[in-house]
């Protein structure tokens, strides 16, 4: 068994996370919704970013990437809790405002 450090743990994170936003993106192109696939190609650059910022040591990269996902894991929080009404959110009470 090995140990694998912070780096290799985050270059496996940000592989993850590309290759399921390149999944998400191709569904979203079979829709034909513009927001969405603008928003994955933000993140997908932001991915990219952020592995080359682990491969190189660059730690703004880092940061970034990390301030991107912890904004990126909030909206899908939101998201998630707007579309099953929960936490008082509601879409009907959204749309009528």
């Amino acid at each position: 068994m090995g140990c694998c450090s912070a780096r290799c743990v985050l270059v496996l994170l940000c592989c993850l996370q590309l290759i399921t936003a390149l999944e998400r993106q191709a569904f979203d192109f079979l829709g034909y919704q513009w927001a969405p696939i603008m928003i994955n190609f933000v993140h997908i650059i932001m991915v990219i970013l952020g592995l080359f910022g682990v491969i190189q040591y660059r730690s703004r990269y880092v940061i970034m990437y990390l301030l991107w996902t912890l904004m990126w894991v909030g909206w899908n929080v939101f998201v998630s809790c707007l579309y099953l009404d929960l936490g008082g959110l509601s879409k009907v009470r959204l749309m009528v405002m």
